[in-house]
């Protein structure tokens, strides 16, 4: 397992990172791990390198990160050999989204996300989470609250890094010169969807990471399932998995012709479109750590493996081609006038 800084800062992660939210039982019908089953994915894990998990409050309703405490506990893991991710904002209640008691339990007000992160603290059994995320956009909340508020849990040692995920460029952009301005704690990572054949990101926000140093944590990196090896041409139902009842999140339309490169590349090198696919996220130079869940230890033990292959720059180039995003406007009015003047 080789180990990356999360974007600009000095904190070094495992360049897989383990996904919890299939720790619990009750998250859009995803989470299905009990304690023991989760303590041994972690231990098995660990045993690998990963050093870096990543929950929310909102997988389970806080089951995942009182089974992501629990597991630290009894694994005996050093506080300081493990870097806790969590996040934010989703609404932790019923009231929170019908309007009932708990209205305010949702959303990046400085209320929730004060009572939130003293609530994941407590659920975690940890004195500090090491990356704190907000996990989405609060259209109603004015965004210096939401950063004052962050800024004020990093002072008070509750949090060491801050991180956002589900955000547009524009809206990040305006959070990193709100905070540059007030000389407030700036975000240090984006957690995103990003995969082979989900690659929007590239549009904007890869770029708007890479120049403002953020780096990117790419989830569902094999789209839920999708890149797993099962789905082929011949093949694209298959009974038993999430898919059929959960077609989330969505793929691009030239998803096959990744997956055939994928699995061609695959054999050629003695491992699975799996392995291939989360490799070329971690061939992306933009990637900190690329987020993997699994509900088996069969499926860990096969994403864990993708740290060992090392994609060469022409399997890399034969993946990227088969999904290349075309350019959006202004972007291909920007290459062209950089063609003609040099700049």
């Amino acid at each position: 397992m080789e180990y990356r800084t999360l974007g600009k800062t000095g904190l070094k992660v495992s360049e897989i990172c383990l996904g919890a939210m299939t720790f619990g039982k009750n998250f859009y019908g995803i989470a299905v791990m009990n304690q023991d089953e989760a303590t041994a994915m972690i231990a098995r894990s660990t045993d690998a390198g990963v050093n870096f998990i990543d929950t929310a409050d909102i997988y389970s309703y806080g089951e995942s990160e009182e089974i992501v405490g629990n597991a630290i506990r009894e694994l005996a893991i050093r506080r300081d050999y493990i870097v806790v991710a969590t996040k934010v904002r989703g609404a932790m209640g019923e009231g929170a989204k019908t309007g009932g008691r708990d209205v305010n339990n949702v959303g990046l007000s400085r209320h929730h996300i004060i009572s939130g992160c003293e609530a994941s603290l407590k659920r975690l059994g940890l004195d500090y989470i090491d990356l704190y995320q907000v996990h989405g956009w609060d259209s109603l909340t004015p965004i210096d609250e939401t950063l004052r508020a962050l800024e004020d849990l990093v002072r008070q040692g509750k949090v060491r890094y801050l991180g956002c995920s589900n955000w547009s460029a524009r809206q990040l952009m305006k959070a990193v010169v709100t905070a540059r301005e007030r000389g407030w704690d700036q975000f240090s990572s984006l957690q995103a969807y990003y995969s082979l054949v989900a690659r929007d990101l590239e549009h904007e926000l890869v770029m708007l990471c890479e120049e403002e140093g953020l780096g990117i944590l790419p989830w569902s990196p094999l789209s839920g399932g999708f890149l797993s090896g099962k789905y082929t041409r011949e093949t694209q139902k298959v009974e038993g998995t999430r898919r059929n009842s959960f077609d989330f999140p969505p793929i691009d339309p030239r998803s096959f012709d990744a997956i055939d490169t994928a699995t061609e590349i695959a054999k050629e090198r003695g491992a699975t479109v799996a392995q291939v696919s989360i490799a070329w996220l971690l061939a992306q130079k933009s990637v900190s750590s690329v987020i993997i869940g699994a509900n088996k230890l069969s499926q860990l033990e096969d994403n864990l493996k993708s740290a060992e292959l090392k994609l060469t720059t022409e399997e890399v180039e034969r993946l990227s081609a088969t999904t290349q995003p075309p350019k959006l406007y202004p972007q291909w009015m920007i290459e062209f006038q950089r063609g003609e003047s040099g700049r």
